[in-house]
This record gives structure tokens, C-alpha cells and sequence, in this order.
């Protein structure tokens, strides 16, 4: 019996090894594709892009012999693909099983001293004596670029893109001068260190833009891309206006106390938005900001700690994080750290909060963190709208005129538009008092509109304006 059942096994085997696999022969037959074209939006000069994947069907239920598959261009081209596991620009005779499929791979390096700012080619499949290509399109960028440079006084005009590859500093007493409308990207891991000082001179028509180096729409709104600006021990005078700082860890660490006179950071009608930590990391330091949003941060979008004295007049601190669950305030302010076991008390000698709105979508959005009632917190808001609970060891008396828990009614949380609604209880709310202290600062919104033109200005970055 048993030597029965192996002798059928072993004839089955036979039968089905002389089987041969049926080849589709139609001259009619095409393949089908993922996709009829590859493009790769801007690649800087001499960075390679990303890798991009284009799949390839057997629609048939028999198997497919594929003749050749190549670029058009050959050894002459600036793509590079990978055919089914294999690194080449030129492939034969690659079979694909009957309703299967297979996979090839694609990236372009582009030189734009040397080559076209717009680079094409395609990839080309010859079955059964059919021709059919798909399209590779890349645009090129020409960048300065700076990798791991020691940048002294210098000014980065606006002529074409700064790519920083393997982080930068600026040095001490040194002055980097950024103009309006430049752009600066940073590579993966990179950051800018300022230990002497940054001026950024945005205007509202030309922001200076500050973003990771990956453009394609998918990241225009993923944290963590690179590191962020890095206002070092020793920096100083550091001013920014209109600059949007974007997709980074941090967006601006402001580490030191240079001058008591002068704020180390004066930063006005500026967008730091998308930041896997912090908007605004802030240790011990002096710190003037108006007119500015800071948005969707991972932990905080502003965190004041280690004493220090700060003024904020018309932001917006706005936190809606969708990426992880977020247990953190949206403002914390602290006056204490710890050292080998030993608590430390560095006062906060002042944080005045003037017409700011700060709101998001946790119960407490505020938590001010004093050491065991020890040393000096020193805070107050002031015509503000903020939410916050009983945990957030908040005074009442420190706010004067406020609104409290109310929804400002964003224009549109999802898409990170928060200019107020209709509706919105900030309308009129704002002191017009706070508006004439700095007219040069606050006159005009984030969006260059006018704060005086009516009764009373409104709370935050955004003035609501009658379509």
C-alpha cells in the first residue's frame, strides 16, 4: 500500500515537471503599469532625490517574457533604476508569472553646472515585439551649498536656494544676515547653531523660509525633518521678521543671556508651524515676539523654563497634533531644572502674555510649573483668550480681562488656517492700548491687516476681516 502511494507521488511529480509554463506570444498584448509617468519635483544639485517605485502587472494568465527593459537614454542618463532586484540601466529576457507582478525602482541625480534644470527620459519595455515607455521627469535646483560651514559676517542674498548638508554654524561675534524671500533647507540631522547673531529681514510679500529638504507635497506638513536654529550660549541681538520656520524638531532654542538690555531673540510676524518638540524652546533668556503663530508642535509650542524674561503681544499659540497622542500643554513656564540630584532655582522674572490667544485640543492648554511655591514666577495675561483646567496651578489674579475656554472658532484647524471666524468671541476683544505701545509692530496682523480701522483690534496673530 505504501509503496503505492509513493509510486503515485512519484508519477505526479513527473507529470506535473514535463508540464511547460505557456508563454503569452500575442503580439497584442501590453503590460500594465502602476503609472505612466515618474516625476520628481525639484532635486538640488548634486543631492540625489528619493527613490521612487513604479510596478509593473502581468494582466495575463500566462506568463509574460519581457525582452528588454532599458533607459532610453542609456549609460548617457542621470536616472538610475533597480529592475527587479537588479542595479541596471539595461535588462533581458525577465519573465512575470501570470497575474503577477514586479517592481523597479528609480531614482536621478542632477548637476545643474552640467546638466539640464530639467532632465527627461524614460523607461522603455519591449514585449512580443511591443514598445511601451513610461516617462521620468525631474526638475533641477541650483543651491548654495553649505555643509558643515563656520559661516562668519556674511549676507545670503536671494539669488537662488541654501541647501545645508551636515549643519552649519554661525560664529561667535559673527553676523549672518539672511534677505528677504531666501530660502534655506536643511538636510536630514542638520541644523543651524548661532553663536554670534541672525538677522532675518522677511518681509510680508518675501518671508525667508527655513523648511527640510524634502518638497514633495506629501511633507510639506511632517515634523522632524531636521533639527532647527540653535541660538547658542553667547548669542545675541538675534532678530527675526517674517520668517516661517517649518517640519523641524525644534524651531528656534534660545539658550542664552548675552546682554540684559537687549532681548536675545526679538522675533515678529513669523510661522513656526509642525515641529515634532517645540515651536519655541526657551531657557533662561530674554525673548520680545509680536504677530507670531506657533502651531502643531508634538510637546510644546512654547516653553519657557529655567527663569528668564519673555513678552509676547498678538500671537496665536494654536495645537490641534494629529500625529501621536499629546499629553503636554501648549504653553508651559518654568523657573527650576535639576542637576546631579539637586533641584536648581532660576527665577522667571517676568511673562507677559498681551492679546495672544492659545488654544488647542486638550482640556488644559497652560501649565505654569513653579518649584514648590521657591523663587520668583513672575506672569500675567492680559486680554487674552486661553483654555486651561485646575491643573495648570494657573492665578486667577494674574489675568486681567480675559476669556477663558471659549472656542476662538478657527477658520480651519485641519488645514491649519487659524485666522478667526464670523463668530469668533476674539473679535473687538483685544486692548487697543497694547496696539499703540509698539504701532510699528502691531498696526498690521500677520496678514498685513489693519488693527485699527475699527473699535477695538482682536485677540491673536490674526485680525478677522469683513470679506
Amino acid at each position: 500500500m505504501k509503496k503505492a502511494i509513493l509510486f503515485s507521488i512519484l508519477l505526479l511529480v513527473i507529470f506535473t515537471s514535463c508540464q511547460k509554463t505557456e508563454i503569452e506570444t500575442s503580439p497584442d498584448f501590453q503590460l500594465q503599469f502602476s503609472t505612466d509617468s515618474i516625476i520628481f519635483d525639484t532635486i538640488f544639485s548634486g543631492i540625489g532625490s528619493t527613490t521612487k517605485h513604479l510596478k509593473i502587472y502581468n494582466p495575463s494568465d500566462k506568463d509574460v517574457q519581457i525582452s528588454q527593459i532599458y533607459l532610453a537614454k542609456g549609460d548617457q542618463s542621470k536616472y538610475r533604476i533597480n529592475i527587479d532586484g537588479r542595479a541596471s540601466d539595461f535588462e533581458s529576457n525577465i519573465t512575470i508569472k501570470g497575474k503577477d507582478s514586479m517592481y523597479v525602482f528609480v531614482e536621478v541625480h542632477i548637476n545643474t553646472n552640467q546638466d539640464a534644470l530639467l532632465e527627461q527620459d524614460s523607461i522603455v519595455f519591449m514585449t512580443n515585439g511591443n514598445w511601451q515607455d513610461i516617462k521620468l521627469l525631474a526638475w533641477g535646483q541650483d543651491v548654495h551649498m553649505i555643509n558643515g560651514e563656520i559661516i562668519q559676517s556674511t549676507t545670503w542674498a536671494n539669488d537662488k536656494p541654501y541647501l545645508v548638508y551636515n549643519s552649519m554654524l554661525v560664529d561667535t561675534n559673527q553676523i549672518l544676515i539672511i534677505d528677504a524671500g531666501t530660502k534655506i533647507y536643511f538636510h536630514r540631522g542638520s541644523r543651524m547653531y548661532v553663536a554670534g547673531t541672525l538677522e532675518i529681514n522677511g518681509t510680508f510679500d518675501q518671508p525667508v523660509v527655513f523648511q527640510g529638504d524634502r518638497l514633495e507635497q506629501v511633507y510639506s506638513d511632517v515634523p522632524g525633518q531636521w533639527e532647527g536654529i540653535w541660538l547658542m550660549n553667547g548669542s545675541k541681538h538675534n532678530s527675526v521678521n517674517w520668517a516661517e520656520i517649518k517640519n523641524a524638531i525644534i524651531g528656534i532654542q534660545v539658550d542664552t543671556l548675552a546682554d540684559i538690555n537687549v532681548p536675545t531673540l526679538s522675533i515678529h510676524d513669523s510661522k513656526i508651524e509642525h515641529m515634532s518638540f517645540a515651536g519655541i524652546y526657551a531657557q533662561g533668556t530674554t525673548i520680545f515676539a509680536t504677530n507670531c503663530l506657533v502651531s502643531d508642535c508634538g510637546f510644546y509650542n512654547l516653553a519657557l523654563t529655567i527663569g528668564g524674561s519673555y513678552d509676547f503681544y498678538h500671537c496665536t499659540l494654536a495645537n490641534y497634533w494629529q500625529n501621536s497622542y499629546r499629553n503636554t500643554p501648549s504653553l508651559v513656564l518654568n523657573n527650576y531644572y535639576t542637576y546631579q540630584n539637586t533641584v536648581i532655582i532660576r527665577d522667571l522674572i517676568h511673562a507677559g502674555f498681551y492679546n495672544c490667544l492659545i488654544y488647542g485640543d486638550r482640556e488644559n492648554e497652560v501649565f505654569i510649573d513653579k518649584y514648590s511655591g521657591q523663587g520668583s514666577l513672575e506672569y500675567e495675561f492680559d486680554h487674552c483668550l486661553l483654555k486651561y483646567t485646575s491643573d495648570a496651578a494657573l492665578d486667577i489674579n494674574k489675568l486681567n480681562s480675559c476669556i477663558v475656554n471659549k472656542d476662538p472658532l478657527f477658520l480651519d484647524k485641519d488645514k491649519y488656517l487659524f485666522n478667526i471666524d464670523t463668530l469668533s468671541p476674539a473679535i473687538d476683544k483685544a486692548l487697543r492700548a497694547k496696539v499703540d505701545l509698539f504701532p510699528a509692530f502691531l498696526n498690521f496682523d500677520l496678514e498685513n491687516n489693519s488693527r485699527i480701522l475699527d473699535s477695538a483690534p482682536d485677540i491673536g496673530a490674526y485680525e478677522w476681516v469683513k470679506k
